[in-house]
C-alpha cells in the first residue's frame, strides 16, 4: 500500500463502551444539503495522534472544496485545548462557511457544545467504528501522514508549519474538483 502499512485487523474488543460525549448529535440529524456537497460550510474534523498518543493535529476539510486547516496542538488534546483551538480557528472563517462540522466519537470534543456556540457552527458525531461517514477527512489526513508519519512529535511544529503544510494541500489540484485546487474553489465561494 501506499502507506507502507498492511491490512487492519478488527479488535477483538467486548462489552459495550460508555457514551463519552454528552448529549451529542448524531450525523443522521444532519442537515440533507451536507450530503451532497454541493452546498459549502460543511466540515468533517479528526485529529492525527503523534509519538506516544502526547501530540496531536486537528483536521478540518470542507466537504464541497476540500479545502484544509489544520489546528495547532502541541501541549496534547484535552477536551479544554480541544475546544479553545478550534473555536479559534473555526472563527477565522467567514460566517457562510459555518454550516456545520462531523466529527468522531473521540473523547477530545466533550466540550463540543461550548465550542459549536462559541464558534457559531453545528456539531454532528459519526456513528462508532464508522470513519466513511467523513471520507473526505479520511483521505486527507492519509495525505497529512506524508507530513507528519506516525510515530513523529507534532510538538516541534509551529502554527505556521501547520499553515504551510495546509496551504500546499489546498494547492494541489484535485481529481474530484475537474483538477481544480481547494484554494481556488473556496476563493470563488468567498467571492460570491
Amino acid at each position: 500500500m501506499r502507506t507502507g502499512r498492511g491490512l487492519r485487523h478488527p479488535s477483538r474488543k467486548t462489552g459495550q463502551r460508555k457514551n463519552r460525549i454528552p448529549d451529542m448529535i448524531n450525523i443522521s440529524q444532519r442537515p440533507a444539503d451536507a450530503d451532497d456537497r454541493a452546498i459549502p460550510g460543511h466540515w468533517e474534523g479528526d485529529l492525527i495522534i503523534g509519538k506516544g498518543n502526547q501530540t496531536a493535529i486537528g483536521t478540518l476539510v470542507e466537504r464541497s472544496t476540500n479545502y484544509t486547516m489544520l489546528v495547532h496542538l502541541p501541549d496534547g488534546y484535552t477536551a479544554e485545548k480541544m475546544r479553545d483551538a478550534l473555536t479559534a480557528k473555526i472563527k477565522t472563517l467567514p460566517a457562510a462557511l459555518r454550516g456545520t462540522l462531523t466529527w468522531d466519537q473521540g473523547v477530545e470534543m466533550r466540550e463540543w457544545k461550548q465550542t459549536a456556540i462559541d464558534a457559531d457552527i453545528k456539531i454532528f458525531f459519526c456513528d462508532p467504528h464508522s470513519p466513511w461517514q467523513r471520507g473526505i477527512n479520511e483521505n486527507t489526513n492519509g495525505l497529512l501522514r506524508q507530513y507528519f508519519p506516525k510515530g513523529s512529535d507534532f510538538s516541534i511544529h509551529s502554527e505556521q508549519d501547520l499553515d504551510r503544510v495546509a496551504a500546499e494541500l489546498n494547492d494541489r489540484p484535485r481529481k474530484r474538483l475537474a483538477f481544480e485546487k481547494p484554494i481556488e474553489a473556496i476563493e470563488k465561494l468567498l467571492l460570491q
